[in-house]
């Protein structure tokens, strides 16, 4: 086993869209185990649109990242050291361990996986962070009910494929909005949405009014910007709408103001902002549900692998200009 750890820090905080000089590579001694400490080889690392915001130095939910912090991020790695005795040697974990080889764990700082998963990697997407979000915004926020309308904007995506999912479990019209022709077909004949519109159409306003025509119930709003506010002009009396994440101003120099605020008004519209991490009490709820689902067929998901750790900045770029295909992740080793 190596004795260092390789390590992709922020070197700077980016000006606009993200850039790969905004990354340095460093590389770290393996650390010295404490008592009730495990030592972690990550396997794969998920890339999500979250971090982006953290790079920037303003106020938010979280401490912003500092030049030559480490990248945060959701992994699935194995015990190769340990000296915890819940942790042995061969334990698969997922953890916070960002965009590095190894990191050190607690029991209290994992959540173990099962030895026999077939897909370990399942434990970032529908069975981790991305489907516990997609949950609470349908389930908890978005409230649908039988018959209603849900819009879900980047249908294609991680989060919002789920969600669109989850929507239909519960009896909705499920339309989604996603870019280009094969994202939308994979919406609609893999996921099983209702209609999906491709917001890069000339005509998306007049698409989006056809595939909507008993209007918006449930939106769940992962875009923000233009493509949100062409949503809220089909929005119903008394929507709901699950506000989480807003990914077309994430590297706007100037960003886009919401021109909607007359139809949140006169529509009666209830918005929720929200971030996972405030909630993990809700996570066994959710994992209890999507497990199920997951095994008995009823959740699809697409991943988007890239090798090497090295590789990790150009495949956060592409999820952030909408190039990549389902769920980002970094396969770190084999």
């Amino acid at each position: 086993m190596t004795d260092l750890n390789t390590q992709i820090v922020m070197k700077r905080h980016p000006a606009g869209m993200v850039s790969e000089d905004d990354f340095s590579v460093v590389q770290a001694p393996l650390p010295t185990l404490q008592e009730g400490q495990a030592l972690v080889r990550n396997l794969v690392l998920s890339l999500d649109p979250y971090m982006r915001p953290r790079m920037d130095p303003l106020r938010s939910y979280v401490e912003p990242l500092k030049p030559g912090e480490l990248m945060p991020g959701g992994t699935v790695g194995e015990v190769v050291q340990s000296r915890a005795p819940e942790l042995p040697p061969g334990t698969l974990v997922a953890a916070q361990l960002g965009w590095q080889s190894h990191g050190v764990v607690t029991k209290a700082t994992v959540r173990v996986l099962d030895a026999g998963m077939k897909q370990p990697s399942a434990a970032l997407s529908v069975l981790g962070m991305t489907g516990v979000t997609a949950h609470y915004g349908i389930i908890k926020l978005g409230q649908p009910k039988p018959g209603e309308t849900v819009v879900v904007t980047a249908a294609s995506g991680a989060v919002g494929g789920i969600a669109g999912q989850i929507a239909k479990l519960k009896g909705c019209r499920v339309v989604g909005i996603a870019g280009g022709p094969e994202k939308c077909r994979y919406v609609v004949e893999e996921l099983g949405f209702d209609a999906c519109v491709d917001y890069r159409a000339p005509d998306f306003e007049a698409q989006l009014a056809a595939a909507t025509p008993d209007y918006v119930d449930v939106l769940f709003e992962n875009v923000g910007g233009p493509v949100m506010d062409a949503v809220l002009q089909r929005i119903n009396d008394h929507a709901r709408i699950a506000l989480c994440g807003n990914i077309s101003q994430y590297n706007a120099r100037e960003p886009y103001g919401l021109k909607g605020m007359r139809q949140l008004l006169m529509h009666r519209v209830t918005t929720y902002a929200f971030v996972i991490a405030d909630h993990r009490d809700y996570w066994p709820t959710a994992l209890a549900d999507l497990s199920a689902w997951h095994r008995d067929g009823k959740l699809r998901f697409k991943e988007d692998v890239v090798e090497g750790l090295g590789n990790a900045p150009a495949a956060f770029i592409r999820m952030l200009t909408g190039r990549n295909f389902g769920k980002q992740l970094v396969r770190i080793a084999a």
